[in-house]
């Protein structure tokens, strides 16, 4: 659904549009937490590549030796070549070419090292985004009713993206800087310590200003990681509520959100764009401050009035030389801890939504009593809420024998649809007990109770795959003979065998090729694959043609022969051949008992199916009709 309109509220206050997508988008607010302490929460994905991790190490340590002697064969093979002699010629030549077998074995660790690290870092990453995926699964469909879809797609691809660029952008390469400035702080105070001193001498804003930015450099990127949640769900809600955005002229208003949040994202770029390059021009003006202040020292006491030590030339291009291979790495550090910290704002969100423990459906530890076994279900005196204060279902009891068809009917909010979500444990109560074959729900584990269900909902959800896999829902390998047959039971297997492709036909997202009666067809076609003792429908033919209609009656007898059937109604005239009817109000039972004699009483029932016969066209009468399957936030 597209957000609602703005609308202008008192002097200097948010609009109503403004408040939508602040409780709708807003996630800024994450909590605190130690840089070390989230890098550690990644080693679990990371300790399996541990050999490519050793490969990794073993060549950073390699290169941080190579590129260190580097300078110290300049300065043999130039003081060679300056103070002459004997020989002198043969070591220039000797130097450049140990020079060209150094830089030859860099480029060979440079490969391996990059290769090790970036293929750990893939294989780590895609571990993570599995893990996430299959975390997803594991909660509460409540938890997804105050999610917007593209927040949760960003956690999964943008945010674990971000933390896989710390391996693609050389960003963990911070250990063989750290390694490359231990040695050449210890060879440059070995070649002249006063030189080194001098050198040194400009570290400390380096240091200030490095920590000035740090904590700047985590926020922005943590903004930057949320904006980019918000503009994905608002994008993705967009795209879904196309028809009513235009149906509703609404393009203008929408553009304007669009625009508020992609500014919004484009401003939080800014912020960290500006504090990297403030921290790569201070490097540099430092850099080459140092650089100066070395070459002038050098002159000054090779010539200056009091005649100090000469620094032989040799040692001077090697000391320039330390520099710029000094200052390179703390360059190169500053724009890996950027990105480092982008990663952990990344991963800062993905803990985030790992550490959620509203599991969906968690097993008792301690069994709960049990009921009668001889009932398919029961409903003991339930009390349920989605939101505190707003009962949803007040004292309900009710039971099925198997066997037995119930409908369940009432006004808009009565609490029809609820009463099948807490059957399939998508929602836990806050009083009473719901027990399946006699066993409490919670008692038993999320498969071995859905299993005992098969869900007919009035919107059927389709998956990218093939009619085949869309009827075998749930189940890993396909078995084509028992689809057709179940597409048989039903008398739609011709509709679907004379597509192209057949029962292999692709079906495009969210069943977009397949028209609203086909996809109600697929729906009960999985109920039958899946051949559980318990139907949940929900007004299940409320969405197909006549025709298709005549097909489902015959099959609707034959899909319940058998088997217990709750059945949730919006058309009366749709259950009048099931054993029992039980009339929802307020979340409580007000009537309850065959079709016939609920009719005859004059109560709820009675005006309801009054006024629906009055409508034209209410009377044509069809069989029993099926529940409603598990819905994300009912609101009956």
């Amino acid at each position: 659904m597209a957000p609602p309109p703005q609308t202008r509220g008192a002097p200097g206050s948010p609009s109503r549009s403004e408040q939508a997508l602040r409780a709708f988008h807003e996630e800024d607010e994450i909590r605190k937490t130690y840089d070390l302490r989230l890098a550690l929460r990644l080693w679990p994905f990371l300790r399996p590549q541990g050999h490519l991790l050793l490969v990794y190490l073993a060549s950073t340590v390699a290169l941080a030796g190579l590129s260190v002697s580097r300078p110290l064969v300049m300065r043999h093979g130039l003081d060679a070549a300056v103070l002459g002699g004997e020989g002198a010629g043969r070591e220039f030549v000797n130097a450049g070419l140990g020079l060209l077998g150094l830089v030859a074995l860099e480029q060979g660790f440079t490969f391996a090292q990059t290769l090790a690290l970036q293929t750990a870092g893939a294989r780590a990453m895609s571990a993570l985004r599995l893990h996430v995926f299959r975390f997803l699964h594991r909660l509460r469909v409540g938890f997804f009713d105050d999610q917007p879809v593209g927040r949760l797609v960003t956690r999964v691809t943008n945010d674990a993206d971000a933390i896989g660029d710390s391996f693609a952008s050389g960003a963990l390469n911070a250990i063989g800087d750290l390694l490359r400035l231990a040695g050449i702080v210890a060879l440059m105070l070995a070649l002249d310590p006063k030189l080194a001193l001098i050198a040194f001498a400009a570290l400390p804003p380096v240091g200030l200003l490095v920590n000035a930015i740090r904590r700047r450099a985590r926020l922005a990127f943590r903004e930057i990681r949320a904006k980019t949640a918000r503009l994905n769900a608002f994008v993705n809600e967009q795209v879904i509520g196309m028809s009513v955005t235009q149906a509703y002229a609404r393009e203008a208003a929408a553009q304007d959100e669009f625009d508020a949040i992609n500014v919004g994202y484009r401003d939080a770029n800014f912020r960290s764009i500006a504090l990297e390059s403030i921290l790569d021009a201070a490097v540099e003006v430092v850099s080459s401050v140092c650089i100066a202040a070395v070459i002038w020292y050098a002159g000054y006491a090779g010539s200056g009035p009091g005649g100090g030590q000469r620094v032989s030339f040799g040692t001077l291009v090697a000391f320039v030389a330390y520099l710029e291979q000094f200052f390179t790495p703390i360059r190169d550090l500053a724009g890996r801890y950027t990105q480092f910290q982008s990663s952990l704002a990344g991963a800062e969100r993905v803990f985030q939504l790992l550490d959620n423990r509203d599991e969906d459906a968690p097993k008792r530890a301690t069994p709960a009593p049990a009921g009668d076994a001889n009932l398919a279900f029961e409903f003991d005196r339930v009390d349920f809420a989605y939101k505190p204060g707003t009962p949803i279902l007040r004292g309900l009891t009710l039971a099925a024998r198997p066997g037995e068809r119930i409908a369940l009917v009432g006004p808009t909010g009565s609490g029809k649809t609820t009463v099948a979500s807490l059957l399939l444990r998508l929602y836990d109560v806050q009083k009473g007990s719901v027990r399946a074959f006699g066993r409490d729900v919670t008692s038993l584990g999320r498969e071995e109770l859905r299993r005992q269900f098969s869900v007919v909902p009035q919107d059927v959800f389709l998956f990218p795959g093939t009619v085949a896999d869309n009827v075998a829902l749930g189940e890993r390998d396909v078995d084509l003979k028992r689809v057709e047959r179940a597409l048989e039971t039903i008398g739609a297997l011709d509709i679907f065998a004379r597509r192209e492709g057949g029962l292999l036909a692709p079906v495009d997202e969210r069943g977009q090729n397949f028209s609203a009666g086909e996809r109600q067809l697929l729906a009960f076609a999985r109920a039958v694959y899946r051949d559980a003792p318990v139907l949940v429908l929900d007004e299940a033919t409320a969405s197909v043609d006549s025709d298709t209609e005549a097909r489902l009656q015959a099959a609707l007898e034959r899909l319940l022969e058998g088997r217990t059937a709750l059945i949730i109604a919006h058309r009366l005239s749709t259950i009048r051949s099931v054993d029992r009817i039980v009339v929802l109000q307020k979340g409580e039972v007000v009537e309850e008992g065959p079709p016939d004699e609920l009719a005859r009483r004059g109560g709820l029932y009675a005006r309801m199916l009054a006024l629906q016969e009055a409508q034209p066209g209410a009377a044509r009468e069809t069989p029993a009709r099926p529940a409603r399957g598990p819905a994300t936030a009912p609101a009956g």
